[in-house]
């Protein structure tokens, strides 16, 4: 039976996660692969008292695994700059790596990837990317023979559950809580919420699928916190369901990548997705579209995916796995230059709203497809709801704010609308 030895640098969540799951699914990891994984020493700074390591080897140094004899180190430390240290160094010690940090492989891919090619090791990153949920070994080899055009979906598995459980009626802070409560999003939620954990994914899957460089060029990253109740309400009403999306698609010599919330059309695939899940959906020339989904957050569903890359890894001795080195000169298009469909919704104190609106949208040389006015709310105020038709992003822009300087209006947003 072959044998991988293994050093984990870190012990939070994740790394006491996969302790734990390697000891107690050994016996399947060795019946379904043919391997035995031997964790031959933990690095940690403390003591995690929710995992006893037994009679495992705990280094204080997370920078002494890298000498100890093991064959790939596991990076679970978190952050960006300590983690590329702690990497580059285990590549520069003939180390492979596997890790589920999307930050640092975000924010310094480029120079891990070439420091990797450089000593002819491995650095693998399946749950880096949507945890359990696999993606990157799909792009990597099933669809090798594909030209991918377009990868879509829910990248971030807490926003999707705080939006599922939103439009089943429950408010945003609560439901932040339970998700924090889960392991779901950390205690400080901020790179979820705001969007930037699914962007550093999309980043990922950008520079794998079509070459553009870690980090990628600033690309529109826009996050959750300002969806409420009322926007499930009535977009519900128009046969749509709310997620954030991301998207990167190549158009010619240009990139389209953006993040940001999007109405689905209830029909779609991952507009039925709820709960803690991601969604993928990969459009390419010889398969149409590929629907990938699964656990995109939890201790559980990370364990899965870094056991995925360590068996990989055990099973693989050529460089047929490798990022190798594209040449891209695509650029990154900015959000200005394209076009949506757009759901506003406003709440005045003028029952006759109506026709004002319809008079500045068409002023914009703009068209409305639908318009709802519903009766008053309990304070009083006039909710109308509607959807443009197609317009650029800075018509829209300026629309929102002609709206928003209205004397009669209260509240207005405007949420995209994405199309097939």
């Amino acid at each position: 039976m072959k044998e991988i030895k293994i050093g984990i640098c870190g012990w939070g969540n994740i790394a006491t996660g996969l302790y734990k799951s390697i000891t107690d699914n050994s016996e399947a990891i060795k019946n379904n692969s043919g391997l035995k994984i031997a964790i031959n020493c933990i690095g940690a700074r403390r003591d995690n008292p929710a995992c006893d390591p037994g009679s495992v080897k705990v280094l204080r140094d997370i920078f002494d695994v890298v000498n100890e004899d093991v064959d790939a180190i596991v990076e679970l430390i978190g952050g960006v700059e300590t983690a590329r240290e702690l990497i580059l160094a285990a590549i520069r010690n003939n180390k492979h790596v596997i890790t589920a940090n999307k930050a640092v492989i975000y924010h310094h891919g480029d120079e891990i990837f070439q420091a990797a090619r450089e000593k002819n090791v491995k650095v693998l990153f399946e749950a880096a990317v949507c945890a359990g949920t696999p993606v990157i070994k799909v792009l990597q080899n099933d669809l090798a023979g594909n030209h991918i055009s377009k990868i879509s979906g829910m990248l971030n598995g807490t926003t999707n559950f705080i939006l599922s459980q939103m439009e089943e009626g429950a408010d945003f802070e609560p439901t932040l809580k339970i998700a924090q409560d889960k392991g779901y999003a950390e205690p400080d939620p901020s790179f979820d919420i705001d969007g930037l954990d699914a962007a550093h994914k999309l980043g990922i899957l950008s520079h794998i699928a079509f070459g553009t460089n870690l980090p990628p060029k600033d690309f529109y990253i826009e996050g959750i916190s300002k969806i409420t109740g009322e926007d499930f309400k009535y977009t519900s009403e128009l046969g749509y369901s709310i997620k954030h999306l991301a998207v990167v698609k190549s158009l010619g010599n240009k990139i389209e990548i953006r993040a940001h919330p999007a109405l689905l059309i209830n029909s779609s695939i991952l507009a039925s997705l709820k709960g803690v899940r991601n969604g993928i959906e990969i459009d390419s020339d010889l398969v149409d579209k590929l629907h990938i989904a699964g656990s995109g957050a939890g201790q559980e569903s990370t364990a899965s995916g870094l056991i995925s890359d360590i068996i990989h890894l055990s099973s693989n001795s050529s460089n047929d796995f490798d990022i190798e080195k594209k040449e891209n000169k695509k650029d990154v298009l900015d959000i200005n230059n394209l076009s949506f469909q757009n759901y506003f919704y406003i709440e005045s104190d003028d029952k006759n709203i109506i026709s004002s609106i319809k008079s500045i949208v068409n002023n914009h040389n703009l068209a409305i497809e639908k318009i709802i006015q519903k009766d008053n709310l309990s304070n009083n105020l006039t909710p109308i709801f509607f959807i443009t038709e197609l317009c650029t992003e800075p018509q829209a822009n300026m629309l929102l704010d002609e709206i928003k300087g209205m004397d009669t209006i209260e509240k207005v947003r405007r949420i995209r609308i994405e199309s097939d």
